[in-house]
């Protein structure tokens, strides 16, 4: 099952971009024993408009333009479903071992993503109550996929 990680954004050379790709290199790696690959990410710019309600209008269409035809949606907001790791990786598994051909993580923007993304997704998940910089939860998703992959393969990584 391909995973896509579609995020509003660019996140910029340093820290944040090195252990961002840090995890997506381990998830990848072991992803593949697992069908859990292709790993890959897009970035879209920001959106320029003058309100918060038309900006995130417009990075929705961006966005949704970027997911392939047939992946589920699950975007990342505030208001989700607060699940754990375990959850996490059963739900991989779960859409992996049910034949979906793919799914794409949504990240949105500093003003979130549109109500009519979130109408589109097939499931709606919270990294927590606190606000992060879309960098920040960048790197935690990339992490979470990561240790979900170790939850399904039995790897010691996961000690929660």
């Amino acid at each position: 099952m391909r995973l896509l990680i579609a995020a509003v954004g660019k996140l910029k050379q340093g820290p944040e971009r090195e252990l961002f790709a840090h995890y997506l290199a381990r998830a990848e790696a072991l992803g593949r024993m697992l069908a859990l690959t292709p790993l890959t990410t897009v970035e879209i710019a920001e959106a320029k408009a003058a309100s918060a309600l038309a900006r995130c209008q417009v990075e929705a269409l961006a966005l949704l333009a970027k997911v392939p035809d047939k992946h589920k949606l699950i975007c990342l907001a505030r208001s989700g479903d607060r699940l754990s790791s375990e959850a996490v990786a059963h739900l991989l598994a779960k859409l992996r071992d049910g034949g979906t051909p793919g799914v794409a993580f949504l990240i949105g923007g500093a003003d979130g993503l549109s109500r009519t993304i979130l109408s589109k997704a097939d499931k709606v998940l919270s990294l927590g109550p606190m606000t992060l910089p879309h960098g920040l939860a960048r790197i935690v998703l990339a992490e979470q996929i990561y240790r979900a992959e170790t939850i399904l393969s039995g790897h010691p990584y996961h000690r929660g």
